[in-house]
């Protein structure tokens, strides 16, 4: 059995999965004596990747089809022998990371059911901003797609009101809770996640970490920020900006649906009837826009 599986979803993104997986290698290598297995599951990549992926003694999957990131990774989980899970984008690239004291933090913590580092963007300032969430209430959703976020979250004492989509009140050099980190660098218990039956597989793309860390915060479990180390996300390698039209419509058109799934999964009870036809009708307008 292995301390840690690091399972890490490939599509059409090879170099940047070759860097990904070597900058990793060095990670893990620089904190013995943990055991840490490394599984990539390839979405029917078209770019060479399997034969790159050749190039790696981890375990590798290949599926014919790309099923997106929840099903993908469900695979990887079932073959995982690792103590904790770590999900980790193709397109994140190891600055600092002790595994041994993050593991250690998680052994002694037995209420946290989910972990982050500290995610930034590839100028290495900026915080990813889907690492560090609220839940999208209908206030933190309206503030942050008006703009209120924007303009007033940033304000000390308006913060806690106007930016809780992104939690723009806390501190992001300490330790503390959140709602839910990105599916960029993403550690969850394994046994927790099998309770849970990993990622809802209704969700093809964005959305299913929400939906992940919600769950497992209704299991009572914590879910932490912990800056003291951090990785790089090169984020959009294979996202929302593609420059395909095509491709960047199907992936737009996925972002709104995944809204959709998780309103009506874990919101649209506690609301009435008129007021989950009008959030239905808004999301489907934007979606419309696409």
């Amino acid at each position: 059995m292995a301390d840690l599986s690091v399972i890490i979803l490939s599509y059409n993104t090879k170099e940047i999965t070759r860097q990904c997986i070597s900058s990793l290698q060095i990670a893990i290598a620089n904190c013995p004596p943990r055991k840490i297995e490394i599984i990539v599951a390839d979405n029917a990549s078209s770019d060479g990747s399997r034969e790159m992926l050749s190039e790696f003694p981890v375990k590798k999957i290949f599926l014919e089809k790309n099923l997106g990131f929840g099903a993908a990774n469900n695979r990887a989980l079932k073959q995982a022998s690792g103590k904790y899970i770590l999900y980790l984008n193709s397109d994140v690239i190891h600055e600092n990371v002790d595994y041994n004291a993050i593991l250690s933090y998680l052994d002694d913590h037995p209420d946290v059911g989910g972990l982050t580092v500290k995610v930034l963007l590839r100028d290495k300032k900026s915080i990813d901003p889907a690492s560090h969430r609220g839940f999208p209430t209908l206030w933190r959703s309206f503030t942050y797609f008006s703009g209120l976020e924007r303009t007033l979250g940033s304000i000390p004492i308006l913060s806690r009101v106007f930016g809780g989509y992104h939690l723009l009140h806390e501190n992001l050099e300490v330790l503390h809770e959140i709602d839910s980190p990105s599916g960029a660098f993403f550690i969850s218990r394994s046994s927790l996640l099998r309770e849970l039956g990993g990622f809802d597989e209704a969700f093809f793309m964005y959305g299913e970490d929400l939906d992940l860390a919600y769950r497992i915060k209704q299991k009572g479990y914590r879910i932490m920020w912990y800056p003291e180390y951090s990785v790089i996300h090169l984020k959009y390698s294979s996202g929302i900006k593609n420059n395909n039209s095509a491709i960047k419509k199907r992936i737009k058109k996925c972002f709104y649906d995944s809204m959709l799934i998780f309103y009506k999964k874990h919101y649209a009870r506690f609301h009435n009837p008129i007021v989950n036809s009008l959030v239905t009708a808004v999301i489907r307008l934007q979606a419309s826009r696409v």
